[in-house]
């Protein structure tokens, strides 16, 4: 399963890739201050939005509405169709997340201005609620009314309709979140940190016990000694229950099952890192972007690029998977 390449020219790293609520449109934000949207039905790029600034990431409103967050600390909001755009507010310093909340009409970001911050757009001009978390933001993961919040080491539960306190169910890691994904039923969240530890943890307490524990994505050492790489993105299938994709700083996706505590599949290794991840609406197809993230000096700087894996029924059938069936460690 190597994947097709889309044949399109990005000139910078890739911050994010985002497939659209219900269509095979796949949005991408770069640091070439591009955002583009191509559509994977046709093999078409449909927009290539310039600014003037690089993107730390995006997200869709919906089928023709994007959000994405800029080097210069702002929020923009942008027609699909027309290209236009807006500024929908800034940040005292940079963003480095954004989602939206169909269920509450809010687009949520979070950033290095230790705030968790809900735009609601369901007015002519945004209306901004801003909650000073007191630690600088490195992941959020929105599933309905629950938000996920990776900051430092911790994993914080918020509930959408009071950003005021976290919820009880909250966690912490060794080293510091690099990101964090929510089960699609917001039952479960999964988050990586740059050591590559991944925690699956359950958010009802009383079934913790069931679903909750730790592993390592590359258990293998070097020269004797742990090798630390970053999980750089975790998603999660929506149409197969408990498995998910990681992406880390090597240039590996590997696919889990959160049930059965192992290893599923193994993609063929990109040319990059992984910086980011993301399925369609079905589940059907995985986006993976191969790209230098700047993290470590030596990481290599190959030209970015975006392959599409097909989820088969070969790769999906959890119980006859070949490739990779060893038990977490």
């Amino acid at each position: 399963m190597e994947g097709d390449r889309l044949k399109i020219e990005i000139r910078d790293g890739i911050s994010k890739v985002r497939f659209a609520p219900k269509s095979n449109n796949l949005l991408i934000s770069s640091w070439d201050s591009n955002l583009r949207l191509f559509d994977l039905d046709t093999s078409k790029l449909r927009s290539e939005i310039p600014l003037e600034v690089g993107l730390l990431g995006c997200c869709f409103q919906d089928e023709s509405t994007a959000f994405s967050i800029g080097s210069d600390c702002c929020l923009r909001s942008h027609d699909l169709n027309s290209g236009i755009h807006e500024t929908v507010g800034n940040h005292d310093d940079l963003a480095t997340c954004v989602e939206y909340s169909q269920e509450t009409c809010q687009a949520i970001t979070g950033g290095f201005n230790k705030r968790i911050t809900s735009w609601d757009m369901r007015m002519g001009k945004a209306v901004v609620y801003s909650v000073h978390i007191g630690v600088e933001v490195e992941s959020i993961s929105l599933r309905g009314c629950h938000l996920a919040v990776g900051t430092g080491t911790s994993v914080n539960i918020y509930d959408l309709r009071n950003l005021n306190e976290p919820l009880e169910t909250q966690f912490s890691m060794e080293y510091s979140v690099s990101c964090v994904g929510l089960f699609p039923d917001s039952k479960g969240c999964a988050v990586g940190s740059v050591d590559g530890l991944v925690a699956v943890q359950c958010l009802d307490l009383s079934d913790a016990n069931d679903m909750s524990y730790m592993f390592r994505c590359q258990p293998k050492s070097r020269d004797g000694k742990r090798h630390l790489v970053s999980v750089n993105d975790v998603v999660f299938n929506p149409s197969h229950y408990g498995a998910f994709v990681t992406g880390d700083n090597e240039g590996y996706a590997i696919m889990w099952s959160a049930q059965s505590r192992k290893r599923l599949f193994q993609f063929t290794k990109y040319p990059n890192s992984v910086s980011s991840l993301s399925y369609n609406s079905s589940g059907q197809f995985l986006a993976v972007a191969s790209s230098y993230t700047h993290q470590e000096a030596n990481e290599r700087e190959e030209p970015p690029q975006i392959f599409i894996h097909e989820m088969n029924e070969k790769v999906m059938d959890i119980g006859s998977v070949a490739c990779g069936t060893s038990s977490f460690k």
